[in-house]
């Protein structure tokens, strides 16, 4: 249950991660800026908005590394493809069909009696 909800943290971290990354204005401008607004952002002023984003980044990307370092130690999670020491298990594999064990041509009594080998039209008539 605890690894089910680590995943979900883990997955919803990497969503806010790539969202607060595309927040970020670069060096030549911002997300609005992209989309027609060229104007500086009111609710923060020029550069308000800008600290509290690097910080969440920051924070987030933190967070994403450890929940990364704690899946991948070993006996956390699913258990490997690869395991050492561990023999494969053989698969349950369908056996193909076999032909018939005593055939005409290979049973020694059918060599040995000229009339089994021999077609009808071949034989003698009386």
């Amino acid at each position: 249950m605890l690894l089910i909800v680590l995943h979900v943290i883990f997955v919803l971290v990497c969503v806010f991660l790539i969202l607060v990354i595309l927040l970020q204005s670069g060096k030549g401008g911002d997300v609005a800026a992209a989309f027609g607004g060229s104007g500086s952002q009111t609710a923060f002023g020029p550069r308000g908005a800008q600290k509290p984003l690097e910080k969440a980044t920051v924070v987030a990307a933190m967070i994403f590394m450890l929940l990364a370092l704690i899946f991948s130690l070993p006996g956390i999670g699913t258990e490997s493809v690869v395991d050492e020491g561990a023999s494969p298990q053989p698969s349950p594999v369908s056996k193909p069909a076999t032909a018939p064990t005593a055939s005409p041509a290979a049973s020694p009594t059918a060599a040995a009696s000229p009339e089994a080998s021999a077609s009808p039209a071949a034989s003698p008539s009386k």
